[in-house]
């Protein structure tokens, strides 16, 4: 008997991140338990197979060698193009971290109402410890997601108000003694993008 797609993007997300020698940033964990985080996210508010294989490939062609051709290959079309829609392209024109953002955030704003779920769904895994781990790049990142979620409106309800949640919280702790950052630096970062906060 065949495996469940699930459990074949799942293999196949696990064996791809592991081969390109990847790990978590902050923990050192197996690159693994972010996807498998964000399909269970997923799963939390669909049972769709292909949106929860596609959750847990959102990476593989953005950091391995996996290509978007393997992934319809062995996932069908549909998968690939959540893929796709989820895959922050190269940017070489873009002059700075802010441009770079934008272009990424007009991507995902472009994408099909299933693949901003996802994305949505990879925001909060992304954020859930960024204040405990990175508390100066927790700065701009939760800047950066709060003005990209705005773009997201068209993904689950109930996972954009967990991201939206999750980044209020993260912008509250560091408002708060020991970082004490004040509203006008969020504010300053925020207009870096142009009015689309």
């Amino acid at each position: 008997m065949r495996d469940s797609l699930e459990e074949q993007a799942r293999r196949y997300a696990t064996q791809a991140h592991a081969a390109a020698g990847q790990r978590r940033k902050y923990t050192d964990e197996p690159y693994i338990v972010h996807p498998a985080a964000v399909a269970e996210l997923v799963r939390s508010v669909t049972d769709d197979e292909q949106m929860i294989a596609a959750a847990w490939l959102h990476d593989t062609v953005e950091d391995t060698p996996s290509t978007l051709q393997d992934i319809e290959s062995h996932f069908g079309p549909r998968v690939a193009k959540l893929v796709d829609m989820l895959t922050d392209s190269a940017q070489p024109e873009a002059k700075n971290r802010a441009a770079r953002k934008l272009a990424h955030f007009r991507h995902t704003a472009e994408a099909c109402p299933d693949a901003q779920t996802i994305k949505l769904a990879d925001i909060i895994d992304n954020t859930r410890a960024i204040v405990h781990f990175d508390p100066d790049f927790a700065r701009i990142y939760l800047i950066e997601k709060k003005v990209q979620i705005q773009l997201l409106n068209e993904g689950n309800p109930q996972l954009w108000q967990q991201a939206e949640q999750i980044i209020q919280h993260g912008i509250d702790q560091l408002a708060q003694p020991p970082h004490s950052v004040p509203e006008s630096w969020f504010l300053k970062q925020a207009a870096k993008y142009g009015g689309l906060s």
